[in-house]
């Protein structure tokens, strides 16, 4: 199935109508396809499908939701493919061992979310892959490349250190290097803070579960490839006779991720959950602007308040990073702050309003210890080089009024 690509439109007229057809008769919105398999007429239409991937066979291989999800992602991002998956994580996963092999090196910045430095870490070494963390500047990444590197990873915002890459410094180095440059947006809001393959990064994961689907209801994740890659100094596009780049073409990155991740692995997105998050997309827009400039209003009571010890938001001009998100953010510096207070457990044991859980993106505001929960299970050298301390509290801005929330806040910290 085709849809119009609205490239023409802005990111709330995509968000709306990207993956709905326009015919006679079809629903006004992204229908739910919750079926395992679709059927053949003939044997040969079986077997023709089963070779081309052309329609649908099996809802692990294609679905019709799902893939106007996809296009729906795709178009927000400015993508050439998007494959949509079970999570996050799978997405995170998918991305990294699609363009890996055993041998290979990743240059990943330290301030990365609990659950990639665990893939790093724990799960890529058991397949002869090897990690260097580093500070999350360009100097740092350049001295850590090997001949080996194959990827360099970063978060548009770090997760929780609230930092900001340098997207296009990196991707230079990147692709200097003969490597590729993946980048988790999640925080930018699929597309709506921030486009990283406008600045030349090669693949964009995101958590669905966060901004995209917005209400705290489902898990889903993606990986979104742009146009202009080069495979060329990857082995594992280059080697064997012939390689997965010569049959593929400027397609071998996107057919190897859905390859991987959905035919192999099976890390498929469910049906429902698809149909959730493309219903959530339509309105990531309003929320994440109003929750953008809450969030904003927060950080400058915060910053003020005496008994907090520390406040870091790329929207504060005090912030090292405000010049880099004046150039990568727009519509706002994003829905998340991290502070320090010197007794976490007493705060959060006097909100009233505001809620303790391990999400982000709800249109509840959330908040969270992550010295012992995201990033518990972390050294504690990583756990600082992501910016964490015993006094930090990740908090999600969500949609409730400033001045509830501002209350609230008060009333913990009295």
């Amino acid at each position: 199935m085709q849809f119009d690509a609205y490239e023409e439109q802005a990111f709330e007229s995509r968000a709306v109508h990207v993956g709905v057809p326009r015919e006679s008769g079809v629903g006004v919105g992204i229908p739910v396809h919750q079926v395992a398999a679709f059927q053949f007429d003939t044997l040969d239409a079986a077997a023709q499908e089963f070779q081309t991937g052309a329609t649908h066979s099996y809802s692990r291989i294609q679905n019709p939701t799902l893939r106007a999800l996809e296009a729906r992602v795709s178009a927000l991002e400015g993508g050439a493919a998007t494959v949509a998956l079970a999570s996050g994580q799978a997405a995170t996963f998918t991305a990294m061992l699609g363009v890996l092999r055993a041998g290979d090196h990743v240059v990943s910045t330290g301030s990365v979310f609990g659950g990639t430095a665990g893939l790093l870490n724990n799960v890529l070494p058991l397949m002869g892959v090897q990690t260097t963390l580093v500070e999350n500047t360009p100097a740092a990444v350049r001295a850590a490349l090997r001949e080996n590197t194959r990827l360099v990873w970063a978060e548009t915002i770090g997760n929780p250190a609230a930092d900001i890459a340098d997207i296009r410094a990196l991707a230079d180095l990147a692709h200097e290097h003969g490597a590729l440059l993946g980048i988790d947006n999640t925080w930018g809001g699929v597309g709506y803070l921030c486009r990283p393959l406008e600045h030349g990064a090669d693949l964009v994961t995101h958590s669905l579960t966060k901004w995209a689907a917005g209400h705290g209801s489902v898990l889903g994740g993606s990986v979104t490839v742009g146009a202009a890659h080069d495979l060329t100094r990857l082995p594992v596009f280059t080697d064997g006779e012939p390689n997965l780049l010569a049959q593929r073409g400027a397609d071998a990155l996107a057919w190897r991720l859905r390859w991987l991740g959905a035919h192999q692995l099976g890390m498929n997105l469910a049906p429902h959950a698809a149909g959730v998050i493309a219903l959530g997309l339509e309105t990531l827009a309003l929320r994440l602007e109003r929750e953008s400039a809450t969030a904003l209003t927060l950080a400058r009571a915060l910053e003020a308040d005496e008994r907090v010890t520390r406040v870091s938001y790329p929207g504060l001009p005090s912030s090292a990073h405000h010049t880099l998100a004046k150039q990568y953010l727009r519509g706002g510096y994003g829905a998340v702050l991290t502070f320090e207070v010197p007794d976490p457990a007493r705060f959060l044991s006097q909100l009233q309003l505001i809620r303790m859980a391990p999400n982000l993106g709800d249109t509840r505001t959330l908040v969270i210890h992550p010295w012992t929960t995201t990033h518990g299970r972390l050294p504690e050298a990583a756990r600082r080089a992501a910016g964490v301390t015993p006094h930090s509290i990740r908090m999600s801005v969500g949609v409730e009024h400033p001045q509830d929330l501002l209350a609230d806040l008060q009333r913990a910290l009295s």
